[in-house]
């Protein structure tokens, strides 16, 4: 693996350079600026990520809240966007997709030096989970399984009835013959 799992986990904050791409497009769009730099401000500065062994979080937000938790599990794709002033900067944005039927991000991580690591980390550790979900049984925990001998005798029994079945339907007036 390219990436060292430590230094990903231990990711809290966007990177500073966020702070100056906010700087950049405010002064690209002036009259945005008076209302969206003060929003954005307190975006960065309350902005925390959290990847531990479940899975990712994100959360922000001083007057309204608002935090974003994804299990590795739930984790469809992972789309790398930068614009041009993030690529002058050399930050990008991570967007994390989830089966949730909206065709929008679930989590947006903004401000990353090191999006292609993060990228490579939530990968391996959504294909890992996948692995470990396909290996695993289909019978509910603590639930004795049967042995393939007593299944194949239930199939010969189930195939047995509906044979039994089948006969006693043709049989019948007007079944077919």
């Amino acid at each position: 693996m390219s990436h060292d799992a430590s230094a990903i986990l231990a990711i809290e904050r966007p990177h500073p350079k966020l702070m100056r791409l906010y700087w950049l497009r405010s002064l690209v769009f002036p009259p945005f600026s008076l209302i969206g730099l003060p929003f954005l401000y307190f975006r960065y500065h309350t902005m925390r990520y959290r990847f531990d062994e479940e899975g990712v979080s994100m959360r922000w937000g001083i007057l309204f809240r608002r935090e974003v938790s994804l299990s590795y599990g739930r984790i469809q794709d992972i789309h790398v966007t930068s614009g041009i002033f993030q690529r002058w900067l050399g930050l990008a944005d991570l967007h994390i997709q989830t089966a949730s039927g909206s065709s929008a991000a679930e989590m947006t991580i903004e401000g990353l030096l090191e999006f292609e690591d993060v990228r490579d980390f939530l990968y391996s550790r959504m294909r890992g989970i996948r692995k470990v979900e396909s290996k695993a049984p289909v019978h509910a925990p603590g639930e004795a399984t049967a042995a393939p001998s007593e299944i194949v005798s239930a199939l010969r029994e189930v195939s047995a009835e509906l044979r039994a079945t089948r006969t006693a339907l043709e049989r019948r007036p007007g079944g077919e013959a």
